[in-house]
């Protein structure tokens, strides 16, 4: 994959947040939304890099990884807005998307969750004699957890095709990780204790991403052995919600400005502009077809049926 459809992807998912931030208020969308504004590199970057049959878990902050993998936008944005179209048939919302014709398997809100249920789709495929490997997103609060290290040495153990990404954006809802975690912790060494691979990685750079992941992928798949790569990253928005959160300071103003300064979309602009990769004109047009995309998904959710009431208790797992 080259610079330019690194480019286009993260635009992509940029303006298709952006599209949900504005209309949210509209009151037409009732479920929570956690958006990936800021934090659409990892995604991008990494899932670059997987075939369709590898598989993909994510948990509350799901867009960017549903997207990146391959997800049906019409069927994500119908989700959100509660209808029969969407990926879970209007009953899931925002933080449950699935597309198993695009290898992604579940996003769950409930921290950490999907980290055990990760590492049994690996062993699954193990068990199987699959290639696949199976990417886990979580966040750095999933990592506090008991699963975490329960799941990563399971991994070790029975040397399972799977590789953990945690993204670190640094807060935990409004609680800084200097709050919860011990200053001294460092998870590259705790998950190397446990026989993993493990690397850091810049979050907000996508090229590096990419070009690292690559390398970290192919090795978890010819050699059997599971990896953590850790990116340090920034949302911009409030934790649940479109909005900004700035005025209620939890986060320093010096902060939110140096990481916005790091945007991802904005770094690798700069790559394209300085190696005159594409010209305004170009540009212009890739934006006009991302924009064409996205009014129509919204306008397919918009006109699509909720789901019927007697079709409400079928295809969940609890009452």
């Amino acid at each position: 994959m080259n610079i330019i459809s690194l480019y286009k992807r993260i635009l992509r998912i940029r303006k298709i947040e952006i599209k949900i931030s504005q209309e949210y208020s509209k009151g037409n969308m009732r479920c929570p939304v956690h958006l990936s504004i800021g934090q659409e590199a990892p995604a991008v970057g990494i899932c670059g890099n997987l075939n369709i049959d590898d598989q993909i878990l994510s948990s509350h902050r799901s867009h960017a990884h549903y997207l990146a993998k391959g997800g049906n936008l019409k069927k994500m944005i119908s989700e959100i807005y509660g209808k029969k179209s969407g990926t879970a048939r209007g009953k899931g919302g925002s933080m449950h998307l699935s597309d198993l014709k695009a290898g992604i398997i579940a996003s769950i809100p409930i921290v950490g969750s999907t980290l055990p249920i990760a590492t049994g789709v690996a062993w699954s495929n193990k068990l199987k004699k699959k290639n696949s490997i199976v990417v886990i997103f979580f966040g750095d609060g999933a990592t506090e957890e008991g699963v975490f290290q329960e799941s990563l040495d399971f991994a070790s153990l029975h040397n399972l095709k799977i590789l953990f990404v945690c993204e670190n954006n640094f807060y935990s809802v409004y609680s800084p990780l200097e709050y919860r975690q011990n200053k001294k912790r460092n998870l590259i060494n705790f998950t190397k204790s446990l026989g993993l691979d493990a690397y850091k990685i810049d979050g907000n750079d996508v090229s590096k991403i990419y070009t690292s992941s690559k390398k970290i992928i192919h090795n978890v798949r010819k050699k059997n052995r599971p990896a953590f790569i850790y990116l340090n990253t920034y949302r911009w928005l409030e934790h649940c919600g479109p909005n900004y959160d700035d005025e209620l300071r939890y986060r320093p103003n010096n902060e939110i400005r140096h990481w916005r300064k790091k945007c991802p979309l904005k770094k690798i602009s700069e790559i394209i502009k300085k190696k005159k990769l594409l010209n305004e004109k170009n540009k212009k047009h890739i934006e006009n077809i991302i924009d064409k995309e996205i009014e129509n998904a919204f306008h397919y959710a918009e006109i699509s049926e909720f789901p019927k009431k007697t079709e409400l208790n079928k295809d969940i797992y609890a009452k």
